[in-house]
């Protein structure tokens, strides 16, 4: 339990709030630095469009969902605005975003989400461009012509803004923030030069994620065009509507109707057909594997400590540790993770992230994950990144989620992953196409990279201006 003293006119900065949350959480000590520095000071609204307005969410209202683009544009909840990848969002009605615009998001806003776990930032790239976005998430709109976008965006994902806007949390079982609450915050006005490098180096990572998007999509045709495949387009939905005869003599194993789906059967009646030899991932792979349970002794970071993820952190953008362990730890081994190894949440639902690959990148790679995630082990990097974009295809997606078996919790296993059936192609197909994923890798790795040391860079200038 913390135990801390706070002066009566800390409780009056904060509208007599009597409750812990905006002084537990080091607001109170950012608010006192970032007074006490040289460079003058401006509200939050002063650098947002239209003042006050430029900071505001959509509002709640019921949704309508489509299953088809012509109908619909894509939705990002909460936790998609920090997804590094947006290519297999749901899609809601363009009739009701065109009735309630403040649904669309633009590039070079800052995305802030506001309830559940508050705080967590995201900065509008270019392919977010004109999607729309929860009510739970909020929108900072930018002033170009007062503000470069990026460095609202750094100050308020850096060590001095998170405090200021978690510290505006309201609420007890379901907490939140509003945009009153963030729109006065005190921004310091840094020299324009420094302002506009840290600016161009989150464009430039916002850019770099773009980029390896596109990329692992080119992979993804390349695979296809090799394998003589046709394309299918991805679903909102895995479990779409369908009447289908089956032979009892194909049910013996599997009576699910999911894995009798056309979803699932299409994809593995285009594989067998396409003229080349099937192979399964178990026979291309160096093993399957998946952990069992330890006890987690958690410690603080150090040299001696390895960041420990859980599978939700697995799609992010940059993915955040939940804690870390000893890297001593003897139980550690098979929780390793290296840059051969593919990741695969083992359950979760059905339309979630299980049966969702993962080509581990960022503070992963050499980090540890936790059980709920199946590991595919590869002899060569270039192997794995094959695996990796033939499992994104909706021929590996496909299968993955046909193969799912239980109702209230959905499972995938080691057996089921290792049964997925793929096309044998040549050595020099497959080390073509995983060169363009590893390629992938090494653009989201640039991009975190070059993301922190534009907040460094904003950071170290606003404590220079402390001495």
């Amino acid at each position: 339990m913390k135990l801390k003293n706070i002066q009566s006119l800390s409780i009056a900065d904060n509208y007599y709030r009597l409750d812990v949350g905006p002084y537990v959480s080091g607001a109170i000590e950012v608010r006192e630095t970032i007074e006490k520095s040289s460079y003058k000071k401006e509200p939050l609204h002063y650098f947002t469009l239209c003042g006050k307005q430029g900071i505001y969410h959509a509002g709640r209202e019921s949704r309508s969902w489509v299953d088809e683009e012509e109908f619909g544009v894509k939705f990002l909840g909460s936790t998609d605005v920090l997804k590094v990848n947006t290519s297999d969002l749901p899609l809601i009605s363009r009739k009701q975003v065109k009735k309630t615009p403040a649904f669309l998001i633009r590039h070079g806003y800052t995305l802030i989400s506001r309830s559940g776990t508050i705080g967590r930032m995201a900065y509008c790239r270019r392919d977010m461009d004109m999607l729309a976005c929860s009510e739970h998430v909020m929108r900072v709109v930018p002033d170009s012509k007062v503000v470069w976008p990026g460095y609202i965006y750094a100050f308020l994902n850096s060590k001095f803004g998170v405090p200021l806007v978690v510290s505006s949390t309201y609420g007890s079982i379901i907490q939140s923030i509003e945009p009153h609450h963030v729109e006065d915050l005190r921004i310091p006005i840094i020299p324009k030069k420094i302002e506009k490098d840290v600016h161009e180096k989150i464009e430039k990572a916002a850019s770099l994620r773009q980029e390896a998007a596109e990329l692992l999509n080119q992979a993804i045709d390349s695979f296809e065009s090799a394998a003589k495949l046709k394309h299918f387009k991805s679903t909102s939905s895995v479990t779409p509507y369908f009447v289908r005869e089956v032979s009892a003599l194909n049910c013996s194993a599997r009576m699910d109707a999911i894995y009798h789906s056309e979803f699932h059967q299409d994809i593995v009646d285009e594989i067998k057909g396409s003229g080349f030899g099937v192979v399964t991932v178990s026979h291309i792979t160096k093993s399957i594997i998946e952990p069992g349970r330890f006890k987690r002794n958690k410690v603080q970071s150090s040299e001696n400590a390895i960041p420990f993820f859980g599978t939700a952190a697995l799609f992010l953008a940059e993915p955040k540790a939940n804690y870390h362990i000893p890297a001593n730890d003897r139980k550690i081994g098979e929780f390793f993770v290296g840059d051969k190894t593919l990741l695969i949440p083992r359950s979760g639902s059905i339309n979630g992230i299980i049966g969702k690959v993962v080509f581990p990148y960022g503070e992963i790679v050499n980090g540890a994950v936790s059980e709920d995630a199946i590991r595919i082990n590869c002899h060569t990097e270039e192997d794995a990144g094959y695996l990796y974009v033939f499992l994104s295809s909706q021929y590996g997606f496909r299968q993955l989620k046909g193969r799912v078996f239980g109702s209230a919790i959905p499972h995938l296993d080691v057996k089921q992953i290792g049964k997925v059936i793929l096309p044998d192609l040549s050595k020099e197909k497959i080390c073509n196409i995983g060169s363009k994923a590893c390629l992938v890798r090494s653009m989201r790795d640039e991009a975190i990279n070059i993301e922190k040391a534009a907040i460094s860079l904003l950071e170290k200038t606003i404590d220079k201006s402390l001495e």
